[in-house]
């Protein structure tokens, strides 16, 4: 019965953008270009708590791939990188303005479903 089957970008169109936006780390790295602006690794690095590099590495890499992030190299010494959110990722902002105005006011809620829950359990 795999006919019955549906694509599951047709079933959910949103289901990439959570992907793309909501993986894991990619969201506090957004949000900290967003908010201090442009930003060498190691301030990134400095400003997300228990990020490692190699992690972060993966993601900046991924979110430039994906137009998110813009890395800028100067061919100076030594080397300097910097990386900014770009118009693309800028345009995130609404989206995450509304989940933080969630958060505000559902994460007591969800941690009481989950005490609720947990003493059922």
């Amino acid at each position: 019965m795999t006919g019955d089957r549906t694509d599951p970008e047709l079933a959910c169109p949103i289901a990439p953008v959570v992907d793309i936006v909501f993986s894991r780390w990619t969201t506090p790295i957004l949000w900290t270009l967003h908010a201090r602006g442009r930003q060498r690794f190691g301030e990134l690095e400095r400003a997300i708590t228990n990020i490692t590099p190699k992690v972060l590495t993966e993601r900046l890499r991924q979110l430039e791939r994906d137009g998110l992030v813009v890395r800028t190299y100067h061919p100076e010494v030594p080397p300097r990188v910097e990386y900014e959110i770009s118009e693309l990722g800028l345009s995130l902002a609404p989206l995450f303005a509304h989940l933080a105005d969630w958060a505000t006011g559902n994460l007591p809620k969800v941690a009481q479903a989950r005490e609720g829950y947990d003493r059922g359990a």
